[in-house]
């Protein structure tokens, strides 16, 4: 998948349909020549619905096509005969995705199995025909009702990937270059900041053909959480991953403070996160020497309070390692 083709956040507007007319009609034949009102139901309008596809990895589908009118319901006729409802329209969308009120911000709903259906916008019911006024005074009703007008709403559709282990760090951290080596995705890689602006999947290949899912997201910055640089549309693909994998490169000037710090960012923007399992593995290792190595383990082993390995994407240094750790976690 292209970067340029990963789509997380699209606006869209829906229209539900309207019902149909409930018919006036007396019946007529040739020998029943007072037969009484036989108008039948308007047809329900059709509604727009939300259905979560598991093959679906991004909102590009919805990134040019915005507008979703479902179809009007048939007005009801002669013979007690219902109007045919509307036609629903269905809008696919990846597991993971957030539906928003536009004007409001209110979460309406989530969509998280493959399958699972929720009405947006329903569709408006059709009108009774005049069979259903009769009365023993008033047996030949000349009226129906109208049908029920459908509705409009403009919403949000927000993609938090459902990854198994999410890779958090700083900008420039190696976390593309991780995903390269561990899966078989194309990240874009330079040595720059920022160099991933959306995030990448990729399958670990683990032992005995099991696999898991990893997700690259983009770098967070110190103010993250209160939305410095592009921090919300980052953090929130964070909130769905089952383990989160902490990537700190050995150069760093403190190493623990940099945990410090993002681990801070997450639990600003959401004290849930901090609650998922971490584990840190410290990047760009090969250039360290064996003392080196031992003196930044004794400082670590003080430090921190959550399991850490050194690792090198470069030279595939503990790679294997690492996935026997992270496989271990997603299975506890």
């Amino acid at each position: 998948m292209t970067e340029g083709n990963f789509v997380d956040y699209v606006k869209a507007f829906v229209s539900s349909g309207n019902g149909g007319k409930g018919s006036v009609h007396l019946h007529r034949e040739k020998y029943i020549t007072k037969g009484g009102p036989d108008g039948g139901d308007g047809g329900r309008g059709g509604h727009v619905i939300i259905r979560g596809n598991s093959n679906l990895w991004t909102l590009v589908t919805y990134k040019f096509k915005k507008h979703f009118k479902a179809g009007h319901g048939e007005h009801g006729s002669k013979n007690r005969s219902s109007g045919a409802d509307g036609q629903d329209i269905y809008m696919d969308v990846p597991l993971g995705t957030v539906v928003r009120d536009a004007e409001s911000n209110e979460i309406l709903f989530e969509i998280t199995e493959n399958g699972e259906e929720k009405i947006v916008a329903e569709g408006g019911m059709g009108g009774r025909g005049n069979w259903h006024f009769k009365t023993s005074t008033n047996q030949t009703p000349r009226y129906a009702q109208p049908g029920i007008p459908g509705q409009e709403q403009s919403i949000i559709l927000e993609l938090k990937l459902l990854a198994d282990v999410g890779l958090v760090g700083f900008p420039n951290a190696g976390k593309s270059t991780l995903l390269s080596v561990i899966t078989s995705a194309k990240p874009k890689i330079a040595d720059y900041e920022f160099t991933t602006l959306k995030p990448n999947l990729g399958i670990v290949e683990y032992r005995d053909f099991q696999s898991f899912v990893m997700a690259d997201i983009p770098g967070i910055i110190e103010g993250a959480a209160e939305g410095k640089g592009l921090g919300h549309y980052f953090l929130r693909h964070i909130e769905r991953n089952a383990t989160l994998l902490f990537l700190i490169p050995a150069d760093s000037k403190d190493i623990t403070k940099e945990y410090e710090i993002l681990l801070d960012e997450l639990r600003r923007y959401n004290p849930e996160l901090v609650d998922k399992q971490r584990i840190i593995a410290i990047s760009k290792s090969d250039m360290l020497d064996d003392e080196l190595m031992g003196e930044m383990k004794a400082i670590l082993d003080k430090d921190l309070n959550v399991p850490y390995m050194f690792i090198s994407s470069v030279a595939q240094k503990g790679i294997q390692e690492l996935k026997d750790m992270l496989w271990k976690l997603l299975n506890e």
